[in-house]
């Protein structure tokens, strides 16, 4: 991968898009690559919605701008996609992950996406590994299914840093929506 990958993550303040990002930026730079991660959010309070931006690259990153062209969009929430463009700016052959009950191909009908999309249900997911509907490690899991940006592994590793005790049900999110996500071109 000698490109550089951008990932802009849509979440509602609470629902560990930030975390999401900066968990995964961590597992790039842990296997020696470039990487950064920024949140973009003013004073909003939980449950308002938040950006999280993510890159990962082979060489150094010298830009230091919010992600305006994606290649990846990830959502962490459904809801979000009545409210906000969440495909703006997404690159011609971008993808886009989304948390939904819905299958890809209902998703791609009912919003009109030209992108290949994956879905995962990952706010389930969630609540049967961690017991709340906290998502962002459930669809970290979904972007590794998507991109091989970095390994499972590595992931895992920060998730053990990040959460300790809590850890377990963590990656067992992650792992879990890794399986169940569908992927439709």
């Amino acid at each position: 991968m000698a490109e550089l990958l951008e990932v802009r993550w849509h979440g509602r303040g609470g629902l560990g898009a930030v975390t999401s990002a900066e968990l995964v930026a961590r597992a790039a730079i842990s296997e020696g690559k470039y990487a950064q991660s920024f949140p973009s959010f003013g004073p909003e309070r939980r449950g308002a919605p938040v950006l999280a931006f993510l890159r990962i690259s082979d060489e150094f990153i010298r830009t230091r701008t919010v992600i305006s062209e994606p290649d990846i969009v990830v959502v962490l929430d459904p809801g979000l996609l009545h409210a906000v463009d969440v495909t703006a700016g997404l690159k011609e052959d971008g993808r886009i992950i989304i948390n939904s009950r819905k299958s890809p191909a209902e998703l791609k009908s009912e919003f009109g996406y030209k992108w290949p999309v994956a879905a995962v249900d990952a706010t389930r997911i969630a609540r049967e590994t961690i017991g709340m509907p906290i998502t962002n490690t459930a669809m970290i899991g979904a972007l590794l299914k998507v991109t091989e940006a970095v390994k499972f592994d590595s992931v895992v590793e920060q998730l053990h840093e990040r959460f300790g005790a809590r850890a377990k049900g963590n990656i067992e999110a992650m792992k879990r929506a890794y399986m169940e996500t569908v992927i439709r071109e």
